[in-house]
């Protein structure tokens, strides 16, 4: 039997391939892919999607009930389920008519919600969110408060501490507004003043019943004082409070020899601190009148010569040492 001709060998890989684009047409077709999630969106009520509100806004005083809604849309072929939740702080205030809403496909659904402004609420602006959940799929709809009422700025500096090249203080915001606080600072010695910082802004917000530890750099402290450190704080809406604190600086020496020293400088210290306040207390009194007074001479006595009384002497008398 004679070899196959080159040209059958060609034809087996045609023969090959036809046969498999026979069997992938006769085999049945792939199941349609299945449906992403639904096409649904949830927004504050009212307007179009052209028009709609960016978020949900109501106002009112302490205990006041305030209410709106919000519209879930389902443009998918098929029922959505939603859940509805507040979160945050002004999201807790929330209620919703139903917690769960089944929306039919191509459907709008108007969800009423209550938000009670709480009795304690201080006047402001308070946010949160309402939050629906669907479809795998979470929106976030933004919820803005603004409580009513008279507005209190009250601000406190307390714990003032000195220590080293540090001045350590507290800010406490007492009222029911937000505060952006100021602060100035002075430090007096015995001297005179030391530190003058004059009043700038501080970088933080205060909001109402917080408390807040700083601290304030001086790196130029003295070595060898008895200092006052001051601090005034003030804020807008009439917030001013003051604190201050002592301290006294004494220089790291030796023990016998500086402790001495140290000791000298200290009596110096508190002998010229009281130097000027009593010079600051009494006036200059005038020098007293350092003219001897004198005594006038007695009247001649009548009688003989050699019974006359000698005069007396009118010249002060010497101080006991004096050299004459």
């Amino acid at each position: 039997m004679s070899p196959p001709t080159p040209r059958r060998r060609r034809a087996l890989p045609v023969l090959t391939a036809a046969l498999a684009a026979l069997l992938c047409g006769l085999a049945p077709p792939a199941a349609a892919a299945d449906d992403g999630p639904p096409d649904w969106t949830a927004r504050p009520a009212g307007g179009t999607d052209r028009d709609a509100r960016p978020y949900v806004y109501l106002e009112g005083t302490p205990g006041t009930v305030l209410q709106d809604r919000l519209t879930v849309t389902n443009s998918g072929r098929a029922p959505l389920t939603v859940r509805l939740r507040g979160d945050g702080r002004a999201g807790g205030w929330i209620r919703f008519a139903e917690d769960t809403v089944t929306v039919p496909a191509r459907t709008r659904a108007d969800v009423p919600l209550a938000l009670t402004v709480p009795q304690d609420a201080v006047p402001g602006d308070t946010s949160g969110e309402a939050v629906a959940t669907g479809g795998g799929e979470e929106i976030r709809v933004p919820v803005r408060v603004r409580t009513v009422g008279p507005s209190l700025a009250a601000l406190g500096v307390e714990d003032v501490e000195v220590s080293g090249g540090t001045i350590r203080y507290a800010l406490v915001n007492r009222g029911n507004a937000m505060l952006r606080p100021r602060l100035a600072v002075h430090a007096e010695g015995v001297f005179g003043t030391l530190l003058d910082r004059p009043e700038r802004p501080l970088p933080l917000e205060l909001a109402p019943g917080r408390r807040v530890e700083r601290t304030e750099p001086w790196p130029d402290a003295p070595a060898l004082d008895t200092v006052t450190v001051r601090l005034r704080v003030t804020a807008s809406g009439g917030a001013r409070d003051e604190a201050e604190a002592s301290a006294t600086y004494v220089p790291v020496v030796p023990a016998v020899g500086g402790g001495l020293l140290v000791l000298g400088g200290l009596a110096a210290l508190a002998s010229g601190a009281y130097r000027r306040r009593r010079t600051g207390r009494a006036g200059p009194q005038p020098p007293p009148d350092a003219r001897p007074a004198v005594q006038p001479e007695p009247p001649e006595q009548a009688g003989p010569p050699e019974q006359a009384q000698l005069p007396v002497a009118t010249e002060p008398l010497l101080k006991a040492g004096a050299k004459t």
